[in-house]
């Protein structure tokens, strides 16, 4: 069993930066590859952001692309989310999530099996 605890988000206005932190229980931490999703009000949860077990590999959604870093620290068991340049329409509950070990993609929900209670991000315009 795995838990996860997200930290980080706020209000801000656009233009503006936040960085989100999950911080995971369990000692194979950098054995998982780690994903940051988002879900508005009224909307499907959606892939922003994920990253390798190393942390050697990241992959981004375009929406995303240029203005968002996914890090981690394994001896912390913490991946992070700088957000940067935000905007109104990235304005969601961020929640961060474990990926199946015999998972073959990083972009889908059904690809996570633990996730944390999520935190809110408002950015006003």
């Amino acid at each position: 069993q795995v838990q996860l605890v997200e930290s980080g988000g706020g209000l801000v206005q656009a233009g503006g930066s936040l960085r989100l932190s999950c911080a995971a229980s369990g000692r194979t931490f950098s054995v998982y590859a780690m994903g940051w999703f988002r879900q508005a009000p009224g909307k499907e949860r959606e892939f922003v952001a994920a990253i390798s077990g190393s942390g050697g590999s990241t992959y981004y959604a375009d929406s995303v692309k240029g203005r968002f870093t996914i890090s981690r620290d394994n001896a912390k068991n913490t991946v992070y989310l700088q957000m940067n340049s935000l905007k109104p329409e990235d304005t969601a509950v961020y929640y961060c999530a474990v990926r199946r070990l015999n998972s073959g993609s990083y972009y889908y929900v059904k690809e996570y099996n633990y996730w944390g209670q999520g935190t809110q991000v408002t950015v006003s315009s």
